[in-house]
């Protein structure tokens, strides 16, 4: 069994989170550089207009993003796959031949539409929530000039503009309130959403690969875990639930909540024949199955196993 480290994708989400931030900077410029307390319908107008420019942009950047980086965590995986199934001998000759099969062709074309989809909810959330606050505050101005007339004007701008900038500031950038009612900045749920899919790329794309290539076990990799996972390291699983042997699942493993979660970093090393294990990497997978399997009946993301 081959140890072919897991690629870190830091690099490549941090570049999708520089497009959100440097598009919320945008907006906030655009805002502040215009005197919100005494635009003319027209002249709201354009600074509305400007906002969407960055919208578009910023939903050109994320599309392309997605349909470059999801595939290429993808053809990582696959790369992992042909290494630790014996194919070659080497990452880099892996990457010479990398091809994706029919199951990971579908998986693809799916991970690229639903990560754009999550992706493009941020993009829309600012956009909308932005405009709203802008014509909001627009209306209010309007109202207290009209109200506290021509010499008023001072006391908006000395006691109100701070406030409103404050308040559209806020609005930028608050991008998505989850299923829970969390609000997330849209740069930290954007980072969430970007590494997760691009680990879910890796992880199935490997999966598909080795069950395409006759391999259906894999040795779940160890880091020294302090939480729940720490139970189920070295474990051997069954890549299909129709393979031999009394081995867990990766989906039933997963389906714990102990291991493979969101920002997890375990993955799991292929092979075709459990047997052909080193005696040290099989004892050490008999002891973790059943500290893993007390782990589960305890229950809990990290439970207390005596």
């Amino acid at each position: 069994m081959r140890n072919v480290p897991k690629p870190i994708f830091d690099y490549n989400v941090a570049l999708l989170v520089g497009y959100y931030k440097k598009a919320a900077t945008k907006i906030m410029n655009e805002i502040e550089s215009s005197d919100i307390t005494s635009l003319s319908t027209a002249n709201s107008r354009v600074v509305l207009s400007e906002i969407s420019g960055v919208i578009t942009d910023l939903d050109k950047e994320s599309r392309d993003w997605v349909k470059e980086n999801i595939p290429k965590s993808a053809r990582q995986g696959i790369a992992r796959s042909l290494v630790t199934t014996g194919v070659v001998e080497t990452i880099q000759e892996a990457e010479t031949i990398v091809k994706f099969n029919k199951l990971n062709r579908g998986m693809v074309e799916a991970a690229v539409a639903d990560t754009y989809q999550d992706l493009a909810q941020v993009t829309q959330n600012i956009d909308r929530k932005t405009k709203a606050g802008l014509r909001r505050v627009f209306s209010e101005t309007a109202r207290e000039q009209y109200t506290q007339g021509v010499t008023g004007t001072r006391t908006i701008k000395r006691e109100t503009l701070n406030k409103m900038y404050k308040e559209l500031d806020d609005t930028v950038n608050t991008g998505i309130i989850d299923a829970a009612g969390r609000k997330w900045r849209p740069e930290t749920y954007v980072d969430v959403v970007a590494q997760e899919k691009m680990n879910q790329a890796y992880f199935e794309a490997n999966v598909n690969e080795s069950i395409a290539r006759g391999a259906f076990y894999g040795v779940i990799s160890s880091h020294g875990a302090t939480d729940a996972c720490r139970y189920h390291e070295g474990r051997i699983v069954k890549l299909t639930e129709d393979a031999p042997g009394d081995y867990p699942t990766i989906d039933e493993l997963k389906s714990t909540n102990q291991i493979f979660h969101v920002r997890c970093r375990h993955h799991v090393s292929t092979l075709r024949d459990v047997d052909m294990l080193p005696d040290s990497v099989l004892e050490k997978a008999e002891g973790q199955a059943e500290l893993g399997e007390k782990a589960v009946t305890a229950g809990g993301r990290d439970p207390d196993v005596k």
